[in-house]
């Protein structure tokens, strides 16, 4: 016999009753009597029309309570603040790392010394604070604020709405789907917050006192920055042309010189890597969470949700669990994803290095192998855990708790 719970209000609990009366009255022989317990009842229908026999215990759902539609505009809202805030909260704790890897990550002539070691992390830093003081170390922090909010709400916003087409129900979740539900999300908000994503990471990178750009002379040199002009390879000159020099001038090919593309520089490659980072980040920390909520751990990691009137309601993590699946899954994303994210730095500060060029993606691969082998493609790694791990705790935590506080 198979066991189903049906969650009906009094109004329905009232018809389900008058239902089962009939049906009892139809075939009395098949039907055993009710017995009520608390708020609960035993119904029984046999062969009679609505569905197979089974054993139903229909519960009354407290008044005021609803199913959440997670495709409602209030829902969206709901997590996208939570997700924003969560985004703010964990850029804001490890602005100063971020600063740092940027200037590793882009081979900054005047921190090249410093890659390496852990204690070069911390010598820069000093330094930094030395010649710049407290607001040097959150070198272009506005600007990450000013990305990271739509940046982190867009992201857990298209999340649950990939997750609520992808995963309808419990028997769709798998983790491929949780993958690419992930993934989705993060191409969605980094195509919506790309450009932003340039202009910080051109402020973080400048570390000279005195040239010190405004935001706005960032946009016009971004804007006006063009790539090297392609040359065909000079043909073998014929003996009969050697007169004529004019007639054996190779033309460039034309290529585009300046306009809105360069605020999307890199955005390939960031895609292909936001694919593991995004997906490998919800689907490790959702994997992490259930295995938390095991009959096992439950009792050690879990807590009644305090903002809920239902003593049926799903218990959440404690803080330190949270933070832990949070922690988890930032560090496996970021093992996943980190050389994509060397070559997207590189090819983000391509204008304000070296000859004022920008570099394609298998250019700057290329450079990047050339220049130190595979370990350059890992460059900063060290520093991104250091970023990530408790970021990604804190940006999980504060997320879930922020859906708890605003009833999602």
């Amino acid at each position: 016999m198979e066991r189903q719970i049906v969650l009906l209000d009094a109004m329905e609990l009232e018809a389900a009753k008058e239902q089962y009366k009939l049906l009892r009255n139809a075939a009395p022989s098949q039907s055993p009597q009710p017995s009520e317990t608390g708020g609960q009842q035993d119904l029984t229908a046999a062969n009679h029309g609505l569905r197979p026999s089974y054993d139903a215990t229909v519960a009354v759902k407290p008044a005021g309570s609803h199913t959440k539609d997670k495709r409602s505009l209030d829902y969206a809202l709901r997590t996208g603040l939570a997700g924003g805030l969560a985004g703010c909260a964990a850029k804001t704790l490890v602005g100063p790392l971020d600063r740092v890897k940027i200037l590793f990550q882009a081979s900054s002539p005047q921190f090249a010394k410093y890659t390496g070691s852990w204690f070069g992390v911390v010598t820069a830093m000093r330094d930094i604070n030395r010649q710049d003081g407290i607001r040097g170390l959150f070198r272009g922090h506005s600007a990450t604020l000013l990305r990271i909010f739509p940046y982190a709400a867009s992201k857990f916003v298209a999340y649950e709405q990939y997750r609520a087409i992808i995963i309808p129900s419990r028997e769709y979740e798998t983790p491929f789907r949780r993958l690419i539900s992930g993934s989705l999300a993060g191409v969605t908000s980094v195509f919506l917050t790309y450009p932003l994503e340039v202009i910080r990471v051109r402020l973080a990178f400048e570390t000279k006192y005195d040239s010190r750009s405004s935001l706005s002379s960032i946009c016009r040199q971004i804007y006006h920055e063009h790539p090297n002009p392609v040359s065909k390879p000079n043909p073998p000159i014929p003996s009969s042309t050697l007169a004529a020099p004019i007639a054996n001038a190779v033309p460039e090919i034309p290529t585009p010189q300046s306009g809105l593309i360069n605020f999307y520089r890199g955005f390939s490659v960031t895609l292909a890597g936001m694919l593991p980072y995004a997906g490998m980040s919800f689907l490790t920390h959702d994997t992490a969470s259930d295995y938390l909520r095991h009959p096992l751990l439950a009792p050690y990691t879990t807590r009644p949700n305090p903002n809920s009137k239902s003593s049926s309601a799903a218990p959440i993590l404690s803080y330190w669990a949270e933070l832990l699946a949070g922690g988890f899954a930032g560090l496996v994303s970021q093992t996943a994803s980190y050389p994509f994210e060397v070559i997207r730095r590189r090819m983000q500060v391509g204008g304000a290095v070296g000859d004022g060029h920008r570099l394609g993606m298998r250019e700057t691969a290329g450079r990047v192998w050339r220049e130190r082998g595979w370990r350059g493609f890992f460059v900063g790694l060290g520093i991104g855990y250091l970023k990530v791990v408790p970021m990604a705790a804190v940006s999980f935590y504060v997320y879930e708790r922020g859906k708890v506080l605003l009833g999602v």
